[in-house]
């Protein structure tokens, strides 16, 4: 049964072997995401892991694409633009970038959960240019400027 708030998401799937996603438990942000085939990253290199699914996300809205924590722990492997996002117009694959930050090659199995998918709401900005921006207590103070911790 899906959550109270839920938005409705459309899929297709591109490949008869493509695992639809779902969330495991009651309250997960994050749906698992999988891999189509098997993909072997070589040490030190990045790679398209294939879904063989597209998404139709509703206008107001992105589809985040985060590593999962078991395979950040688990593997050299991270989500390369972590968060990935697919924007609500685009309709085609949707492929998991990752780059392997071990010393050996690391492969993708089929079926494997590679990442995870979170639907967030998306603002746009109204951007005005000016000559000056207003004062703030923190200024141009950057990297490191709050202290140490």
């Amino acid at each position: 049964m899906p959550a109270a708030n839920a938005i409705p998401v459309q899929i297709k799937k591109l490949d008869p072997d493509a695992v639809v996603p779902e969330y495991k438990k009651p309250g997960d942000a994050g749906f698992d995401l999988h891999a189509l085939r098997r993909v072997e990253i070589p040490a030190g290199q990045a790679a398209i892991v294939p879904t063989g699914l597209a998404f139709a996300i509703p206008e107001g809205f992105e589809m985040q694409v985060r590593m999962r924590s078991g395979a950040a722990l688990k593997t050299p492997l991270i989500v390369a633009n972590a968060p990935g996002t697919i924007d609500a117009g685009y309709r085609g694959e949707v492929g998991i970038i990752v780059r392997n930050l071990g010393s050996a090659p690391y492969a993708v199995e089929k079926g494997e959960r590679i990442a995870q998918g979170v639907v967030a709401p998306v603002c746009h900005a109204d951007f005005a240019l000016v000559d000056e921006l207003p004062a703030s207590e923190r200024g141009a103070g950057g990297y490191g400027s709050t202290g140490s911790r």
